[in-house]
Formats: C-alpha cells, sequence, structure tokens
C-alpha cells in the first residue's frame, strides 16, 4: 500500500516558497533566446514558456495570497492561478520577469512568516477545489513550483549542443 506524501509544515513551505525565485534565476541564469524559445517537439512548452509561467502564476499566486491573508477575501480562485491557461508569448522579458517575481515573493514571504499559527486554518474556497487553509494553499503552490523547476532542469538537459 502506498504511503500518502507527508505534508509540508508551514515552515517548510514558507522555506521552499523563497527559494524558487533564486533556484529559479540560477538555472536559466546564461540562457540566450535561441535556448529560451528552442521548443524541443511540438508538444513541449520553450524554456521561455515555462519560465514566463512560472513568474507571472507565482506573483498572481502571491497576490491571493495577500487578499486572503489582509483582506480576508474567502472566496478567491486558487488552482486557475495557480496553473492558468497557456500563455506562450511572455509579457515582459526574463530578466525582468524573475527580478519581479523574486520582489513580490520576497514581500509574500513577510507577510506569512508574521502569521500566528492559527491563521495558517483560515479556510478559503476555491470553486474547483472547495475549501483550502492557507497552510494548503501554500503546499499546492510549493508544489506546482517545484514540479515547474524539475521541468525546466530536464528541458535545459536536453537542449542541442551550442
Amino acid at each position: 500500500m502506498a504511503m500518502p506524501p507527508a505534508q509540508l509544515g508551514r515552515d517548510e513551505v514558507v522555506l521552499l516558497m523563497g527559494a524558487v525565485p533564486e533556484r529559479l534565476s540560477d538555472l536559466v541564469s546564461g540562457l540566450d533566446e535561441p535556448r529560451l524559445t528552442h521548443r524541443h517537439a511540438p508538444a513541449f512548452p520553450t524554456l521561455g514558456e515555462v519560465i514566463g509561467h512560472l513568474c507571472e502564476a507565482g506573483t498572481a499566486v502571491d497576490g491571493l495570497l495577500r487578499r486572503a491573508c489582509l483582506d480576508g477575501l474567502r472566496e478567491l480562485p486558487v488552482r486557475a492561478t495557480i496553473d492558468p491557461p497557456h500563455d506562450p508569448g511572455l509579457s515582459s522579458p526574463v530578466p525582468e520577469l524573475l527580478q519581479k517575481f523574486a520582489r513580490i515573493r520576497r514581500r509574500t514571504l513577510d507577510l506569512l512568516r508574521g502569521l500566528p499559527p492559527e491563521a495558517w486554518q483560515r479556510g478559503v474556497v476555491d470553486p474547483l477545489q472547495g475549501e483550502l487553509t492557507l497552510l494548503e494553499i501554500c503546499q499546492l503552490v510549493a508544489e506546482h513550483e517545484l514540479a515547474h523547476l524539475s521541468q525546466l532542469r530536464s528541458l535545459i538537459a536536453l537542449l542541442p549542443d551550442a
């Protein structure tokens, strides 16, 4: 019988969410435009598309978390914000996306670190997933972002030699 995955606690999830922007920057530093736009196969995203998705979704999720924590909103589109529909175009150059994501994530982490333990159990209702606590939302975010970091590592490993 398979064991369910271990659930991350507050400290672990904040640590993982905080590491994503830096790890993302480390992975993609030095990649030129041909590498960012290389498509391995028709069904595969480009590195630029994955980077754009991760930065833009991460920034949107951080806004959602702030609305839940600061504004007390209970009904929020969590799943749609974590994994929005595919948008192949980048809204800004990669370095700008990375800087914006890192800046906004730092503010979100400051907010999360300051929450009392009971606030992590505050409920939010998502139209697709039902009721989730702030901790469960952060666990979903961390899982989603780590999966994309793994995807990026795989895509980078498959790049043709320059």
